[in-house]
């Protein structure tokens, strides 16, 4: 038994039969027939036989899923920043979160193409309550986010969690993906909170804090959509923040939203690693010596580096002149663009909720506001 047995993904000799306990659900069939769509059951059946690594199940199977939702429902995927990182270094990518599935399914396929290490990846225990999700996140080396926890086990829960990723890059040499927050951005507004950083930090022990953070090898990953095919679904928690009202989920609105990450439009999507943080971490222990204050300035890294790289999408400007009645950024998009956008927000929302309406445009303006100021 290891402490991290709650939390790891599978180790590769439990894959197969892991996957054969799954091989015949339903889900499974639905997912498979969207992945190869000219292929009978009996071909992935028969393939799952040969399936006794996560790597095997990656690179055969989960890969050509994600190539399939690109496919179906996107105008392709852009990159930029890779090419600086070492083919054989493990990085500790924290990025912006948008999409429950796709942020780390869409950066695997790019570290696969470009011959990088490819990633462990956090996903909340609540996202992968049913027994498929559960399997099937295990398979794709997703390691658990314990949540719903008291404080005192939150603390033991966190303390794991950080081992567990500190393990992962010095001992396995294996990526980790982690988003800078709990939970995805609604409101268009990314900051990396210090509570994420705080759990990181817990695998320090004695060492200084900076040194620690420096051996991390952290790259900051930006994601940006140029639709959020859950971006009308993201409203209901949104206006309640805005009335300081409580928001309680549905039984299955996890569900649905990961589904209409999956197969809604998204238009062009780009992902951009930032460099490596390194020298920063010096700067930071040569101004103070107060964690706290040392965490706010990774922290400001992190997010100054994740704006500064996020993909300014047409439909970011637009919502902002929408937003604001005006043309100030009318140079970045064409009248056609302006159109099909408004046309989206009409058939997304009820545009004659005026509080509505603003929260929606806002979602997709925040990021030229933080990025432009």
């Amino acid at each position: 038994m290891s402490k991290f047995d709650e939390i790891r993904p599978f180790y590769d000799h439990e894959v197969n039969d892991a996957l054969q306990s799954i091989a015949r659900h339903p889900m499974m069939k639905v997912l498979m027939q969207f992945t190869f769509p000219d292929s009978e059951e009996n071909f992935w059946l028969g393939q799952f036989k040969n399936i006794h690594s996560i790597s095997d199940f990656q690179h055969q199977f989960i890969s050509q899923t994600i190539r399939q939702i690109l496919k179906q429902s996107s105008e392709g995927l852009t990159t930029s920043g890779f090419e600086k990182l070492d083919k054989n270094t493990a990085y500790l990518f924290i990025s912006n979160h948008r999409d429950i599935v796709l942020d780390t399914s869409l950066l695997n396929l790019v570290l696969l193409d470009k011959g990088l290490i490819m990633t462990s990846s956090a996903i909340g225990d609540n996202l992968v309550q049913k027994t498929f999700l559960h399997i099937l996140a295990k398979l794709n080396r997703n390691f658990l986010v314990q949540r719903g926890l008291s404080i005192r086990e939150q603390l033991s829960s966190s303390k794991i969690m950080s081992e567990y990723i500190h393990d992962l890059l010095q001992k396995e040499n294996r990526s980790v993906w982690i988003a800078q927050r709990e939970g995805r951005t609604k409101d268009g507004n990314d900051a990396t909170q210090q509570g994420v950083l705080k759990m990181l930090a817990m695998a320090s022990n004695t060492e200084p804090l900076t040194d620690f953070f420096k051996s991390l090898k952290i790259v900051p990953l930006s994601i940006s959509y140029e639709y959020d095919p859950t971006d009308a679904l993201k409203m209901p928690q949104v206006l309640a923040k805005s009335k300081n009202e409580i928001y309680i989920k549905d039984e299955n609105e996890d569900f649905k939203t990961m589904l209409s990450g999956v197969l809604g439009q998204k238009k062009r999507i780009h992902l951009h690693a930032g460099e490596v943080l390194e020298t920063e971490f010096d700067e930071i222990a040569s101004t103070t010596e107060n964690k706290n204050k040392q965490l706010q300035a990774i922290a400001k890294i992190i997010d100054d580096s994740i704006l500064e790289n996020y993909k300014l999408w047409p439909t970011k400007y637009i919502a902002f002149d929408l937003l604001n009645n005006s043309d100030q950024y009318a140079d970045h998009y064409t009248e056609d663009e302006k159109q099909l956008f408004e046309r989206r927000l009409e058939m997304r929302i009820d545009s004659s909720d005026p509080v509505l309406k603003n929260n929606f445009l806002s979602m997709y303006a925040n990021p030229v506001i933080n990025k432009n100021g």
